[in-house]
């Protein structure tokens, strides 16, 4: 395929300059690399290599001889600008939530399903950043003994709510240690020093919006209507690097060094599991690369089932968003 004129949408957010980096760092072929953002931001530059890029500002018009976008927009703007986008014959990779789970559109992790790339019509959807981080680390796993259902917990930190996230912490970490009292504005109750049980809002049966998207998303990915998944969404004070436990009901058994040979064997993950030296995934090691870290696999005695639970983390604005959509893309073009 020839070389691409690509657009980013939300430029100069946490996920946009991420896929700024992973677009380099992949050494994706573009001809012309166009970076959108609000009319703030116009005029700001972003370097890309040794190429210095103007952030121009995002219109419904901005995408004639756009090939693909990689969208970095909060939902309620993708919904305005993406359509536009469709209609001017691009190619979408979008990170926003709001067409993961239409029916014709392909939700997608490359390590996972990538051949549904291609039953696109002008949309890709990229998947939550926790969906992500868990169906890396379990879908090989998956494969050799079907998982009928999941208990997950989460541990997921304050960059998932992008870079006022990030402040929010820094800045109440600061205050607290000069004395002063905290006012929480992103989260809603102070997160230095806590721990919240709270991601999105909740249903009339007590979920949260971000506790249904991994039974949800993971349904879809996975090809497997039937799977069930109970999850609990906690945000901690953690800058990078989501966290979870996972516990897997399997239709058949396996045994902890089958687990740990198939987790060592899949592509995008790294196996931490060396207990006696202290050795399992922690968020700090896993920031600011691309691999999810999978640890503490150990079998669970319950009834008469088939039990494994293991640890994971991974870098949700990398992994868990920029560098997957980016993923897609490269697969887009090295198979088309």
């Amino acid at each position: 395929m020839s070389q691409l004129t690509v657009a980013i949408l939300g430029a100069t957010g946490e996920v946009g300059k991420e896929m700024l980096n992973s677009l380099l760092e992949r050494n994706i072929p573009i001809k012309e690399l166009k970076l959108f953002a609000s009319k703030r931001s116009a005029g700001q530059t972003k370097m890309f290599g040794d190429k210095e890029l103007a952030i121009e500002t995002l219109t419904t018009d901005c995408f004639e001889g756009i090939d693909v976008v990689l969208c970095a927009l909060d939902d309620d703007i993708a919904r305005i600008y993406l359509p536009e986008a469709k209609k001017q014959g691009c190619l979408i990779i979008d990170n926003s939530s709001i067409y993961r789970l239409d029916e014709n559109v392909p939700l997608v992790v490359p390590e996972v399903n990538p051949d549904d790339i291609f039953n696109h019509q002008g949309i890709i959807a990229n998947p939550n950043c926790s969906t992500i981080i868990a169906l890396v680390a379990i879908a090989q796993l998956h494969k050799k003994a079907t998982i009928n259902s999941m208990i997950v917990s989460t541990y997921q930190a304050v960059s998932g709510a992008g870079k006022q996230g990030i402040e929010e912490l820094e800045t109440q970490v600061a205050d607290l240690a000069e004395g002063k009292d905290v006012t929480p504005h992103v989260f809603p109750y102070q997160i230095a020093y806590n721990v919240i049980p709270q991601i999105g809002g909740f249903n009339d049966e007590g979920h949260s919006s971000e506790e249904m998207k991994l039974q949800n998303e993971g349904r879809k990915i996975l090809h497997h209507p039937d799977l069930d998944v109970t999850c609990t969404c906690v945000r901690v004070p953690v800058i990078r690097s989501h966290s979870e436990a996972i516990t897997l009901f399997l239709d058949k058994d396996l045994s902890v060094e089958e687990a740990r040979q198939i987790v060592s064997e899949t592509d995008g993950v790294k196996l931490v599991d060396d207990l006696d030296n202290q050795g399992y995934p922690m968020p700090l090691d896993t920031s600011n690369q691309d691999l999810v870290y999978v640890g503490r696999i150990r079998k669970n005695k319950i009834g008469n089932q088939s039990v494994l639970t293991l640890w994971c983390c991974g870098d949700q604005v990398r992994k868990g968003a920029a560098t997957n959509a980016v993923q897609i893309l490269e697969y887009y073009i090295k198979n088309k």
